[in-house]
């Protein structure tokens, strides 16, 4: 089992240990050390990050797992250690001390919308940049509710409670009592109790800083329903608030700054452009809708009537949406047609429901059969692609089957 110096001495980055077991994999090296000043990923909390240190070898440590032995992964450099060696372990000191400032500010903020909202926490994780929880809530959450949370939450950050932990084989009856959350029965002893007085007690294997006021500040950054009854609430503390503040800040100034009206806020810039996007979008429509018109009047010129039907058929230098948008409006305006639109290595078939005695997916197969390609579709539409002939010998191939079809 290896010694767990993090729950010992939190605030221990550098230590000496004795090497136990080693794994390599490809360029990925694990260790097995007798202790470690290494916490683990779990409880939402990621793996710390350092170096190994050992004579003629360092190790970047990159991941870190395990309960009762602890595994530490990461890069080689120079020789592979021993079993019985000693090493140096240096942690990567901001990394770990922010993540237990988050862990901390974590525990604030659930017990607040605990007591306020009787909301309890189902989920925790820390991630790069901010941080989220989960929490189980009916009502609706609002900026104004996140903001008296938030208060109450920064004033126990102010008051500068100390963090206390207690190690107990069994909980007493009473201090089950206090607990936030009930006890899971998950939950193996030792079970470890982080108190905050006055605000908080529940059961956690996390690094925790020594103070609130280690947190600095909690800022919640963003909300929202995930389902009926269930809130994602993300967020950040210490520095990593003020860095997630920073980016956010200049990303709205720079977002500002390419608005043709630089003034704030930047929701009413945001809106004043949907509605000239909205107004260019419908006068783009009514300009297509024009275009197709005329473009509907000339292939209808040039038509070719089969029995009491007409056949157009035009190469089509647009991709294969926007013609498929025309080909469908031809057809659906113009009763008794049949409409063959090829384009660079796409073709489509479409005609009116009026017309009887062919279907375009038939007709689509028939022609792929001798082109090569795959395509599909329905009795009135149907597309293809990946033919082995020019657009015009397939537009004559589908021409001559609906003559055989029609006649």
């Amino acid at each position: 089992m290896t010694v767990k110096l993090f729950y010992e001495n939190p605030y221990l980055w550098e230590a000496g240990a004795t090497v136990q077991k080693v794994e390599t994999k490809e360029d990925k090296i694990r260790i097995l050390l007798d202790r470690t000043i290494f916490y683990p990923e779990g409880g939402g909390q990621p793996s710390d990050r350092g170096w190994i240190f050992g004579e003629g070898f360092e190790i970047e440590v990159t991941h870190v797992s395990g309960k009762d032995e602890i595994w530490h992964e990461g890069k080689l450099k120079g020789r592979l250690p021993e079993v019985g060696e000693p090493v140096r372990l240096l942690l990567d000191a901001d990394w770990r001390y922010e993540n237990m400032r988050q862990h901390t500010g974590q525990h604030i903020l659930s017990a607040v919308f605990k007591d306020l909202y009787d909301a309890n926490t189902t989920g925790f994780q820390i991630f790069e940049g901010y941080n989220k929880i989960e929490i189980d809530y009916p009502g609706e959450l609002t900026w104004d509710i996140i903001l008296e949370v938030e208060k109450r939450a920064n004033a126990v950050v102010q008051a500068d409670l100390p963090i206390e932990v207690e190690i107990y084989d069994e909980l007493p009856e009473e201090l089950k009592a206090q607990l936030r959350k009930e006890l899971s029965e998950k939950v193996k002893p030792p079970i470890r109790i982080v108190k905050i007085p006055g605000v908080d007690v529940i059961p956690c294997g996390g690094t925790h800083v020594k103070s609130t006021r280690e947190v600095g500040i909690i800022k919640v950054v963003n909300f929202y329903r995930k389902s009926k009854k269930l809130w994602r609430i993300e967020f950040a503390c210490g520095n990593r608030a003020l860095s997630y503040l920073n980016e956010l800040l200049a990303d709205y100034w720079e977002s500002l700054d390419e608005m043709p009206n630089k003034n704030r806020p930047l929701s009413e810039r945001v809106r004043e452009l949907k509605e000239e996007l909205k107004s260019m979008d419908e006068s783009k429509d009514a300009l297509r809708r024009e275009l197709w018109e005329w473009k509907a009047k000339t292939l209808l010129s040039r038509a070719e009537e089969v029995g009491n039907v007409k056949v157009v058929s035009h190469v089509e230098s647009a991709d294969m949406k926007d013609a498929q948008a025309f080909v469908v409006y031809l057809v659906d305006k113009n009763p008794e047609m049949v409409a063959l639109v090829a384009g660079k290595n796409y073709v489509i078939f479409a005609k009116n429901r009026d017309v009887e005695g062919i279907s375009m997916n038939e007709l689509l197969k028939d022609v792929l059969r001798e082109v090569g390609g795959g395509g599909g579709g329905s009795e009135v539409l149907a597309r293809g692609g990946g033919f082995k002939a020019s657009p015009e010998k397939v537009l004559e191939l589908a021409r001559e089957k609906i003559r055989r079809h029609l006649s």
